[in-house]
Formats: structure tokens, sequence, C-alpha cells
């Protein structure tokens, strides 16, 4: 009886489908082989890249050699953020050979947000596999674990940066990471690909969406990837033009959303009822630094992190992170739970490169983890040092308790108010109001108090007074973001600030 539903199930799927069933098991078997050895495979990866780094400039300037510990190479090389290995990016960027990594970058992926102005962070051609293998990875571990692979037959969209490249002065072709991973798509998905490479070119935001849903309006659209920011915006514009009450309406295939780069628990209710009911989700972790982990399991039970991809991971506890020697740990010493900052050494030609982003291990047996936030995106103007995951808890304690649905929100620190004790504001644009404001900021306020004991310390001590909520008119986010150079794509409103650079942003657009 088994074997015959089976068989009457693969009679369902098309060739494509079958094939993609088929790839999709074996995948995750091989992977699962690999997560099992997940230390062997980070020491093979960090015998490997110091082999290779010793040839380079940086590697002779820090003296990288064959057998080195990790001990060695923590002494020898410091961790650093992207100012601090600028010197050598740059030279890489102006066409020196050799420099980071053997040879000359494949692309170099230009990001924005230091404080010197744009990034340049290379891909080589041994990382660009990385990149391309994790997300092919994800959607298959997603066939295998639910069986569905009918996505495959539809329209698929990625919401993505431009992919027209530029090149640097050195004559490496240069883009934003989403518009050159396009140039990669395979060619069993191209055909059912949007939208179009003219229609992913267009540069204003707004203009690009509307063409976006020009050509979607009307497909058999099965899968939907992008940042849940401008997924959302791409759905309230989709419902605007074609007059329907819910995503599921235009496109009653919708098979699965695909998202990265925030976490979504605070748009899952607005996409609930965007789409209209509930869709399979998975959750992917890429960075221009390099695709670090992804979503292997129905429901998710974290990402796993790739180990066997080009990229040795360190974690320094994040209590130590502003610590001179801050503790640098490899995998087979992390423990479930704790809040480290992620230090990856890459075939891209990163060393001991600080990301900026914190994680937190949810097992390691296989190695996954959840992404807690930014190391350096907080709000501790009074030493608080409340972090991404404290108020996201929070808000969603709030909307447990009063309803309502969040489009996006930032927190910011109240140091000189003009009348009373400090505070913390935040700048919430809701889709839908909660049932009662007042007591939304009061369990917004007691979610931090029970989270940080530090906030708590300056609630209960009068140093502070409880945070107070800025409702803000819709389109306020997209308003700011455009203010600054950062609408669409791939950049993301912050969640959190230590300043108000942000926070004049978002008054400036509200009151516009």
């Amino acid at each position: 009886f088994f074997f015959r539903g089976v068989q009457k199930y693969l009679r369902t799927m098309s060739l494509k489908s079958r094939v993609g069933h088929w790839l999709a098991v074996r995948t995750a078997r091989r992977e699962a082989r690999k997560a099992a050895a997940g230390a062997a495979h980070q020491q093979r990866v960090f015998e490997q890249l110091v082999v290779r780094g010793a040839s380079t400039h940086f590697g002779r300037d820090h003296g990288l050699r064959a057998g080195m510990t990790h001990a060695e190479y923590c002494a020898a090389v410091p961790v650093r953020d992207y100012e601090q290995l600028k010197p050598w990016v740059d030279r890489a960027v102006a066409g020196e050979s050799d420099i980071l990594w053997p040879g000359d970058p494949l692309y170099f992926c230009k990001t924005s947000g230091t404080t010197s102005g744009a990034k340049y962070i290379p891909i080589t051609r041994d990382s660009m596999p990385n990149h391309l293998n994790s997300a092919r990875n994800a959607l298959l571990h997603f066939i295998a674990n639910s069986g569905r692979a009918q996505f495959l037959d539809g329209k698929m969209i990625f919401l993505q940066g431009s992919p027209e490249l530029q090149q640097t002065a050195g004559g490496t072709p240069m883009g934003r990471l989403s518009g050159i991973v396009a140039h990669h798509v395979p060619a069993y998905l191209q055909a059912n690909r949007l939208p179009s490479f003219e229609a992913n070119c267009i540069e204003p935001w707004e203009a690009k969406i509307d063409a976006i849903v020009e050509e979607t309006k009307g497909e058999d659209m099965r899968l939907i990837s992008g940042i849940p920011s401008w997924v959302q915006n791409y759905f309230e514009r989709l419902l605007e033009v074609t007059g329907a009450a819910n995503v599921k309406e235009v496109f009653p295939n919708l098979e699965l959303f695909v998202y990265g780069g925030v976490a979504f628990e605070p748009y899952r209710e607005r996409f609930r009822k965007l789409i209209g009911g509930d869709v399979p989700t998975v959750e992917l972790f890429p960075a221009s630094e390099g695709f670090f982990a992804y979503q292997d399991e129905l429901p998710s039970k974290g990402l796993r992190l790739n180990v066997d991809e080009g990229i040795f991971f360190e974690f320094i506890p994040a209590s130590e992170y502003f610590d001179e020697n801050p503790t640098r740990l490899t995998l087979t010493e992390v423990e479930v739970g704790v809040q480290y900052a992620l230090i990856v050494t890459s075939n891209a030609g990163l060393w001991a490169y600080d990301v900026g982003d914190t994680i937190k291990f949810t097992s390691v047996d296989p190695y996954r983890l959840v992404v807690t936030g930014r190391i350096k995106h907080f709000t501790s103007a009074f030493g608080e040092h409340v972090i991404a995951e404290e108020v996201e808890g929070a808000l969603q304690d709030a909307l447990a308790a009063h309803g309502g649905a969040v489009a996006e929100f930032h927190v910011a620190p109240e140091v000189n108010p003009s009348e009373g004790l400090p505070y913390h504001e935040w700048f919430v644009e809701f889709t839908e109001m909660p049932r009662d404001p007042e007591a939304f900021a009061t369990t917004v306020n007691a979610g931090v108090v029970e989270r940080n004991p530090y906030y708590k310390d300056l609630i209960t001590g009068g140093i502070l007074r409880s945070a107070e909520l800025t409702q803000v008119k819709r389109g306020t986010f997209n308003g700011a973001m455009a203010s600054l150079g950062k609408l669409g794509g791939q950049n993301k409103p912050p969640r959190l600030a230590n300043g108000r650079e942000f926070a004049a942003a978002l008054e400036k657009s509200n009151n516009a």
C-alpha cells in the first residue's frame, strides 16, 4: 500500500520535479554525513586555508605556513573588521595579484555602511561555489523534508539588487552580491526565473517594484525569495495593482517563501494576512563575506552551519567582544545558548574577519545556530547593551498579547529629553494597530526588562523611565531609507542604534 501511494504521488510530478526530488534526497544524506563530522571538516578547511594563504602578500606579512596550529594563527593574525583589512583590499581592488588569496578575485561585492564609504568584499573562483551551493542545498533539503518539489514547475522570483556589473580600477567586475549571484543561476532554473534582467536593472526601488509587479501578476508564481521587508513591499504593491484580497488569490500555487537577512518573526503575522494564510518558509544566512548557514529541517531547529564550504569559523563570546584580547573559540569549544560574535577566515581571502553578526547555537550535534543580531547594532547609551534578540522577543510578546501587525521598527535612546528621565524610544510602523497601544508599549518595556538585567536595573533604579512608543505613518521607514540612499536591494533598516542618526531620518520622513 505504501509503495503504491509513493508511485501515485510520483506520477503527479513532472520529470523536473521527480529529478529534483531524487537529487534532494541524495543531497540531504550527503550533507547529513558532513554535519556529523563538522569539527573534522573545520580542521581540514583551516589547514587548507593557511597552506593556500602562505603564498599571498597577506600570508607572508603574517607568517602563514603549513602545519600552523589555531593558537599560532591567533597569535599571528588578529581579528579585523573591514576598516582594518582595507589596506590589503585596496591593493587587490587596484589590480595587484596574490594579495589576500592566490591570483585575482573573480568579483568584488560592493556593499555600503562603513565609516569610509563602500566596502569591497572579494569573491574568488574558490569561494563562488559556496554562495551557489548553499542556496541550492537549502531548497533541496526543503524538498527532501517536505516531499514537495512542484515549485520547480512554476515561476520563481528573487527580489535582489541589480545584476548590472561595473569594474574596479583594476578591471575586476564589481556589483551587489545578489546581482553577482544572478549571473550564476543554473540553466535549469533560468527559464522559470523572474523578474527579467531589464526589470532587475531598474535602480529606483519604487519603479523597480512596479515593473516586477507588472511582470509577475499574471504568472504562476510558486517560490518567492528576498529580504522580508522588501518582499512585504512587493506583496502590498501587488495587491494594490490587482485589487486582490490576498496574494493567494493572485498566486494560488505559491508554495514557498525563502528569506534571510533579518529575523522573520516580527513580519510573520503581516505576511500571514498579506498571503491569505501560511506558506512554508526556508531561512538562509547569506552575507557578502560568505554563505554561512541554512535551514535544513521542517520545522526549523536552527540553521545548519556550512562546515565544509571553504570557511573556517571562530567565535568570540559576546561578553568579551570589546575586550582587548577576547577569547577566540573553534567549533569544538562552543556551547549551546551562548551569544557569540562570528569571525571567519575563508577562501575569498578574508582572514580572521569580523562579520559583525551575533549568533547562538541551538545544537552542537549537528552544529545549528540562530542569528541574534549585529554585534555593533545595540542600544547601550546607559550601559544596558540591549541587543536585537531581546527587542524582537519583547515585540513578539506585545503582538501576542495585544494584536496588531508591524511593518518595521527601530529602537534608539533619548538621552536628553525635554523633560523627565531618559528613555528608549521605539519607532513603530504598524500595518494593523494593536487593540490597546498604551498596553502594547507597557508589554514591550516589560519584555526587555525580563530579558536584559542591566536594563531592568536602570528602570528599577530610576535611571531610565519606561520605553516610549512613537507610531509613525505608513511609508516612513522606506522614506528614511531612501533619504540615506539605502532603499531596496540588500539594505535593511537597523533595528537598534546607539545614537539617533536613523531616528532623525525617521522623524524627518514621518513629518514630510
